[in-house]
């Protein structure tokens, strides 16, 4: 397999997915509200130009220098999102055989796919190198010991890469930090040391790569850049001593900015940061798996407003959306921007945006200021392309949002909304002869 050698001009960086257009939210030229009416709420839209927009700024900012963009399936995994990027280019990062299977069924290349996670199983593992996947990033001896068992027995030869632990705090969410050594992610630089040289002149295997990832939703470069200079003093250790490391897979992390205040590195900064850490040259084939930075931003998810509730002195804005749709406030007290998609003059007061579900904590905002709301109107919540769908969940017996892409201000259904039909269909009964003998029946007034 050879990485994307394709130089690129820097692309116009699109405009911001969604935006008022006289005085209606829109995604381009397409007003949210006509989506909404079509395809009904909730309901996620993603704009797939915002989406290929952002890889592409990714692939030009390596320029010449060898490289491959794996985009993070479990940020989004929607099998028309994956398709339209696999034309394009993408490579995949995968962290299950489900997600494999989607990027096969995407018509997505194998020897683009690199298989990240701490808990491969034998069928996964089987799976992948059956497929001819570019790359195992292994996270524990027992892992790599596996995987040398099931390539010799499957007479293969399996590329893989540790993910080495480099021990750097990334200032983020504590569950999504994943780069000190009480984390359950990677191994430490010393253990890895001793492993590439127990395992790197294994018949079944080849070591090829080194990588690694301390966590997501990072909006300053320095830790990322720290990371980045001590694996890479590793792995030039390592090259020294004879092993092939060809591959530096840097991982996702780059963060967005959800509140208003925030800042967070250009893509072009990121990149040039990781080169100039890793030293410039053409040392190593880059790999990076970005998975927010490519989907949150071109997402929405559109909630309609069932009814609105004074307690006291407390709103409460009742929409038809709820935790099992997005869960990232619920989870980690994440912020995102929630805007009607009518603009109005009305004066901005006090209110919690809440869900359904019977959960304290099923609430996209509290006490956010906002607009004088009634039953039928529609919010968007923004930046919920990444980290939304994929989280979703039948609590309650929510069916799941439906799923619909804007490409050149054409709105396409990519995921129907499912039905309770669809919740119910594997479920089966307990045969009569397994229920056990009858209950004897009540007294009567028990």
């Amino acid at each position: 397999m050879s990485a994307s050698r394709r130089t690129r001009k820097a692309p116009v960086a699109p405009p911001r997915p969604f935006a008022y257009r006289t005085g209606s939210l829109s995604c381009g030229r397409l007003r949210l509200a006509g989506v909404a009416r079509r395809f009904g709420t909730p309901c996620y839209v993603y704009s797939l130009d915002a989406i290929l927009g952002a890889f592409r700024e990714y692939d030009a900012a390596f320029g010449a220098r060898e490289h491959l963009i794996c985009a993070s399936v479990k940020a989004n995994g929607n099998l028309a999102l994956l398709r339209a990027l696999a034309e394009d280019g993408s490579g995949f990062d995968i962290v299950s055989g489900g997600e494999l299977r989607r990027v096969l069924a995407t018509g997505g290349r194998a020897d683009r796919v690199v298989f990240s996670g701490v808990g491969k199983t034998v069928e996964e593992i089987d799976a992948a190198l059956e497929a001819g996947i570019l790359l195992f990033n292994v996270e524990s001896e027992p892992e790599l010991s596996l995987l040398a068992a099931r390539a010799q027995r499957a007479g293969k030869r399996a590329r893989f890469g540790l993910r080495v632990n480099p021990d750097v705090s990334a200032p983020t969410h504590p569950h999504i930090a994943t780069g000190l050594h009480r984390h359950k992610f990677g191994i430490e630089p010393r253990q890895a040391a001793t492993l590439y040289r127990r395992y790197g002149k294994h018949r079944a295997l080849e070591a090829a790569a080194i990588s690694f990832h301390i966590g997501s939703q990072i909006l300053t470069l320095e830790p990322i850049l720290e990371a980045t200079r001590k694996v890479v003093a590793l792995a030039r250790q390592l090259r020294r001593e004879g092993l092939p490391l060809r591959y530096l897979d840097a991982g996702g992390g780059l963060g967005i900015a959800y509140r208003p205040e925030q800042r967070s590195p250009s893509i072009q900064d990121y990149v040039e940061g990781l080169e100039q850490a890793a030293g410039g040259g053409q040392e190593f084939t880059m790999l990076l798996e970005p998975g927010r930075s490519l989907f949150a931003a071109a997402g929405a998810l559109l909630t309609r407003v069932l009814y609105v509730k004074h307690s006291g002195k407390k709103r409460f804005v009742i929409v038809d959306a709820a935790s099992n749709d997005l869960i990232r406030p619920a989870l980690y007290g994440a912020y995102h921007e929630i805007a009607p998609l009518r603009r109005g003059s009305s004066r901005l007061a006090p209110a919690d945006v809440v869900g359904p579900i019977c959960e304290t904590a099923d609430r996209f905002a509290e006490d956010r200021p906002m607009p004088k709301l009634q039953t039928g109107d529609i919010l968007a919540i923004l930046d919920a392309g990444a980290y939304g769908f994929s989280l979703a969940s039948n609590y309650n017996s929510r069916p799941r949002a439906a799923e619909v892409a804007i490409r050149g201000g054409r709105a396409i259904l990519v995921r129907r909304r499912e039905q309770i039909e669809d919740l119910l269909a594997p479920e089966l009964e307990i045969p009569a002869q397994a229920a056990g003998p009858p209950k004897a029946k009540l007294a009567r007034g028990v």
